[in-house]
């Protein structure tokens, strides 16, 4: 390969969000297809990519050229107003082509890039002519494309202000700044080319030429003119759309480069000159620590090791006297020995400062989480809450000697009091050195579709109806996607128009969209952030680093994970309520040994249990039947798609249904927790310690080797094992057996010691629930009030262990759900819509102040009317808020209006001081004087009160509609909404329930089809309903009647919907379905009226179902069962009438049909 005449020096990568479409690992194949050696990189106003284009390059044995395109304020950079003039000139910023020539370039353009975020941000990131001139060390500049301000200055004629700009930066940059060019067509490009070469001769400027690449391929540029539809919210028919002025913003061979250029060859000689002058490299090997104070210590390691040993002691003494301290000691001086040879013993000692602090300031923090938890030295330092002896978790796992790579500790907090801890790093280490760390979010399959195709003008609801033909798989592709769907691909090669739009999403599938926070990244430094990298601030103030968690680690910086994690939050709140009685409860102090709390997890009483609550999971439970905490460890790492495989014989193996047996008797000591089956990475590593002699550190890097498949790596492991197992007399054929066992597991093979901390959360919810059940619902109630299927399923639970759920009441609710001093759960007034936590405060305030209310316009008087508005009143009555002041809600509905106009007089006269002498218990006269009287309306019917309440809350209060035919649904569905996502894939499934939510859409044919949301005493599920369907049962589907839906099960393992293949009332399958009729009695208990009654309805529901009575008597301790079938002419129709007037003459309920 000849090497190459050009470089590229002006190129947007994806980075450039929503407008570069060039990805690094492509780019760089290209280049080297053209024997570039070297190309630059120059994106809008950031060095998102730089660290990823670096490194990358090295694969490639290409120079990288790392600059960015910055964004020039036409005044000063603090001015955020447009400036005045005419044309472009009022564009708040301009280009300039920036490039780093070395480390001090690259450390000043750092400094500029944050500048420019955290000082001139207006629209874009922006910088000024001062800070340029304060930072131009090691840059080379080049003038910029066509909107550069010199560019601009040359196309509106301003020929003295080019000359003027022009020397400043031949002034400031010397011989670091050259004029640029390009050929791309565009008219005025061909005006700015002809001056600057002018200028060039006139003023001994070197002239360099560049592309201004922004896509790969001629062929990509229609994608990208999509693209930057999407950034700016237009679509291809919007004339006023930001578009290029042609084609040739490709990454072009060098070969057309020096045709376009040949009138000026020198252009193109000049970017190998410019290569050839950057030299940027990073040191790669080095890390960065944070600089830890020490308190009157001669260093780190000795501050670490009596840390560790004073916590040690601390725990030793609270072990029962036989516990063997030699193991202790012995393990905290390997870890130790590990953790100073490393040099990681600040590590260790920075997060367990800011860990203890937020122990000691009352922020909850987890028990530990990932391979952290295997360590004794964590624990001693207090960072985890679990001792790793005991569950045989080995510290290697975390730190591998013999393969040295940072540290890396997760920790949770709760979510409400996180930032609190994030505030005292940025204290103790100075804001300057600080930051949380980028994220970049990726056009994914659907929302490539959606992009697209709004571009392209498709109507929503196609678009909508070929993105829903994705499968919901997480990160699939559009390639996998239409592999999968055989729809899409129909459409695909079917519909020309369709083609397009997928093509086109292909080809911006896995652009970057946007940029974010990472959820717990957060990084220190040693020194301020800037000398390492560009920041920015996120939307709501944040400093943010500039490049992503992988590449800040790559540069040598540390990274902690700082979680929120909901489920300590919820923990925090009910253990503040347990101790407003109990003062010295503990919840680090419980048993692991309880009982009862293992019977909630074998009877799959979990909702609401922290990593339990799946109905896969319950499902694993039930079967498990788990009586010790290591079967709770178990469980957390079997519910996996790996593990999954050898559930069935880990239960067998547990209820010795399947004799566990062990290849070898030094197995037995490492697999007996698990029933002779290898489950946990720690495992396959303590196999290799014991049978081939592997030190802990060998056989981490064996783990790793056979959880990725490294067939090479493999070869060289199974050599090294066998040897091994040779010298320890082992039978040659039982240790290849033993190894290969190994390699199979260790693929799925889990994380003990991860495991084990969530274990131990979710065994201290399982323990709140067994203990404290209302506490712990009303907190989870609360938890989850914004979510209305999670509310609607934990109600049920809380209905399922008799716990009552009294309605909202704006005399009694709070914000939250609470627990009541009677034990029940009172509704939170947060989880009814529209009313806010303002209203709420207010409605608060004023029960406090004026005591109950006495009626709706004593209410409406009270409050602050500018915080309880008409709206969140009505949402207040329909959820039956009110119905303790009055109990007819269609009354308080149509009365709201006087009485709040009434309320607006009085508090206007309260206001003026017109108060009377009469005034007392929270009225005035002048109120007295104007008592509303509501509107003498009927109530409500019942269905349209639950309406409303759905409406309100998103879910069903004082009943649901399914309650009076909840056992005929079960008895005619396979499935309900909870169980369907175990349902098999394709398989035939029939559900019943009510529709909640319908949105209706036209197909390509101009029919119509619905996406219906059917709702049971579960939760809710999808259902697609296509054309043929829904032109037949439309009507029962927008009915407020129940219905049973036959379909196709389409189940992910974490979503389920149904595809409709038939749609029937209740009541037309019930006629169809039920072949009989039962009614059951005590005999002791009839009365000759209720059966004359009962002969009465029977006549008035005539058909041809027979009914039997089903007659108990007790006699002397033994139940006698006698059944009648009585006569052909009581044959009835089964149905919800016969059912309710039936029962309403017995009072109870009595009828089953079957």
């Amino acid at each position: 390969m000849t090497t190459s005449s050009f470089v590229h020096l002006h190129l947007h990568t994806q980075y450039s969000l929503l407008d570069g479409a060039i990805k690094i690992p492509k780019l760089l194949s290209r280049a080297k297809d053209f024997g570039m050696p070297a190309v630059g990189i120059t994106d809008h106003g950031n060095l998102f990519g730089a660290m990823e284009f670096y490194f990358e390059s090295k694969n490639f044995n290409i120079k990288p050229i790392i600059g960015c395109e910055v964004y020039m304020a036409p005044g000063s950079r603090f001015s955020k107003q447009l400036p005045k003039g005419t044309g472009n000139l009022e564009d708040p910023f301009h280009h300039l082509t920036v490039i780093c020539m070395d480390r001090t370039g690259y450390k000043n353009l750092c400094k500029l890039i944050t500048l420019a975020h955290f000082e001139g941000f207006y629209y874009k990131p922006r910088i000024d002519k001062e800070i340029l001139s304060q930072y131009h060390e090691g840059l080379i500049v080049l003038s910029g494309c066509l909107s550069s301000e010199i560019s601009q200055a040359i196309l509106f004629g301003q020929e003295q202000k080019a000359t003027d700009l022009i020397l400043w930066y031949q002034e400031v940059f010397r011989d670091r700044f050259y004029l640029e060019i390009q050929e791309n067509k565009i008219p005025e490009q061909a005006k700015v080319n002809e001056a600057l070469l002018r200028y060039g001769a006139r003023f001994q400027i070197p002239i360099v030429g560049t592309n201004d690449c922004h896509y790969l391929y001629p062929e990509d540029a229609v994608a990208q003119e999509v693209l930057l539809c999407v950034q700016t919210g237009k679509t291809l028919q919007d004339s006023n759309r930001m578009k290029f002025g042609s084609h040739e913003f490709y990454f072009k061979s060098p070969e057309e480069l020096s045709s376009v250029f040949s009138y000026y060859p020198k252009a193109v000689d000049t970017t190998l000159e410019i290569a050839d002058r950057c030299k940027l490299d990073f040191e790669t090997n080095k890390i960065y620590l944070p600089r830890f104070e020490l308190p009157n210590e001669p260093d780190l390691d000795c501050y670490l090791e009596k840390c560790a040993r004073e916590g040690l002691e601390a725990h030793l003494s609270t072990l029962p006297s036989s516990t063997d301290r030699k193991v202790y000691d012995e393990r905290l001086h390997h870890e130790l020995a590990i953790i100073l040879k490393t040099g990681f013993a600040g590590y260790f000692l920075i997060v367990a400062d800011f860990v203890n602090y937020a122990r000691k300031n009352g922020i909850p923090v987890g028990p530990g989480r990932g391979s952290a938890v295997g360590s004794l030295v964590a624990f001693c330092l207090k960072i985890t809450t679990i001792d790793p002896i005991p569950y045989h978790l080995i510290f290697e796992r975390f730190l591998n000697p013999e393969r040295i790579s940072m540290p890396d500790m997760d920790i949770d907090f709760c979510m409400d009091r996180r930032d609190q801890v994030i505030h005292y790093v940025n204290e103790k280490y100075g804001k300057e050195n600080v930051a949380q760390i980028i994220t970049f979010g990726k056009m994914q399959a659907k929302a490539a579709i959606r992009d697209v195709g709004r571009v392209y003008g498709f109507p929503y609801s196609e678009v909508d109806r070929i993105a829903k033909l994705v499968p919901n798989v997480l990160n699939i592709t559009l390639h996998d996607a239409m592999e999968q769907e055989p729809r899409l691909k129909d459409l695909y090669e079917t519909d020309e128009k369709v083609k397009q739009l997928l093509n086109t999403a292909l080809a911006l599938e896995g652009l970057y969209r946007h940029a974010s926070i990472h959820a717990a990244g957060i990084v220190i430094s040693n020194k301020p952030l800037v000398e390492y990298m560009p920041l920015f601030r996120g939307k709501d103030g944040e400093v943010v680093t500039s490049f992503d968690m992988k590449n800040v680690e790559k540069i040598g910086l540390i990274k902690f994970d700082f979680l929120g994690l909901k489920t300590l939050t919820l923990i925090d709140h009910v253990v503040k309520k347990i101790r407003e009685k109990e003062p010295e409860f503990d919840l680090d102090r419980i048993s692991l040994n309880d009982k009862k709390v293992y019977d909630l997890f074998s009877q799959s009483d979990t909702v609401g249990i922290f990593q339990f609550e799946s109905s896969g999971m319950r499902d694993v439970l039930l079967r498990l039947k788990p009586s010790r905490f290591e079967d709770i460890i178990a469980a957390n790492a079997l519910f996996r798609p790996g593990p999954m495989n050898m559930l069935d014989d880990f239960i067998d193996r547990r209820h010795n249904r399947v004799e566990v047996h062990y290849l070898l008797p030094e197995l037995k000591e490492i697999l007996q927790d698990t029933y002779g089956v290898i489950l946990y990475q720690e495992q396959v590593m303590k196999i290799a310690n014991v049978l081939a002699n592997y030190s802990l550190g060998e056989a981490d890097i064996l783990r790793k080797a056979m959880g990725k498949k490294n067939v090479k790596e493999m070869a060289k492991q199974k050599e090294r094992f066998l040897s091994g197992a040779k010298k320890n007399a082992m039978d040659v054929h039982k240790a290849e057996q033993i190894f290969d066992l190994m390699a199979k597991f260790a693929e799925y093979g889990f994380n003990k010691s991860h495991s084990t901390g969530y274990a131990t959360v979710a065994y201290q919810t399982a323990y709140l629930k067994t203990y404290y059940p209302v506490y712990f619902m009303a907190e989870m109630l609360t938890m989850e009030m914004e979510d209305a299927d999670k509310i609607s399923r934990y109600i049920q639970d809380v209905k399922y262990h008799d716990i009552c759920i009294l309605p909202p009441d704006v005399h009694e609710s709070y914000f939250e759900f609470k627990a009541t001093p009677e034990g029940h759960i009172r509704f939170g007034l947060g989880a009814i819509k529209n009313v806010g936590s303002i209203a709420i405060d207010a409605i608060i305030e004023s029960r406090k102040r004026v005591g109950p209310f006495k009626s709706l316009s004593h209410f409406c008087e009270n409050v602050d009317q500018r915080k309880v508005n008409h709206k969140v009143l009505e949402s207040l009555i329909k959820a039956g808020a009110f119905d303790s002041v009055h109990p007819n809600r269609a009354q308080l509905m149509e009365g709201l209006g006087q009485c709040i106009e009434a309320a607006q007089v009085a508090q206007s006269d309260r206001e003026m001081g017109q108060y009377s002498m009469f005034q007392n218990d929270g009225f005035s006269q002048t109120q007295l004087l104007k008592v509303v009287s509501l509107p003498d309306v009927p109530e409500w019917p019942h269905k349209r009160k639950l309406r409303f309440e759905k409406e309100s809350t998103g879910l069903y209060i004082t009943g649901h509609p399914l309650y009076d035919c909840e056992e005929h649904i079960r008895r005619l569905a396979t499935h309900d909404t909870e169980s369907l996502i175990r349902a098999i894939p394709k398989s035939e499934v029939r559900l019943g329930g009510i529709v909640s939510g319908l949105r209706e859409t036209v197909t390509k044919k101009g029919d119509k089809m619905a996406f219906v949301a059917l709702e049971d005493l579960k939760g809710s599920v999808d259902v697609i309903v296509f054309s043929d369907l829904y032109l037949k049962v439309q009507d029962l589907l927008k009915s407020d009647e129940p219905c049973i839906v036959t379909g196709t099960a389409e189940s992910t393992g974490e979503t389920a919907k149904v595809i409709a293949t038939q749609i029937e009332s209740l009541a037309e399958v019930q006629k169809k379905r039920t072949h009989s009729v039962h009614l059951s009695f005590k005999t002791t208990e009839l009365q000759v009226d209720q059966l004359q009654n009962l002969k009465f309805v029977l006549g008035q529901h005539q058909g041809n179902c027979p009914v039997f009575l089903h007659m108990f008597l007790v006699d002397k301790e033994e139940e006698i069962h006698t059944i009648v079938q009585l006569s052909d002419q009581t044959r009835v129709i089964p149905c919800d009438l016969l059912v309710k007037d039936i029962e309403k003459i017995f009072g109870k309920k009595v009828v089953r049909f079957e």
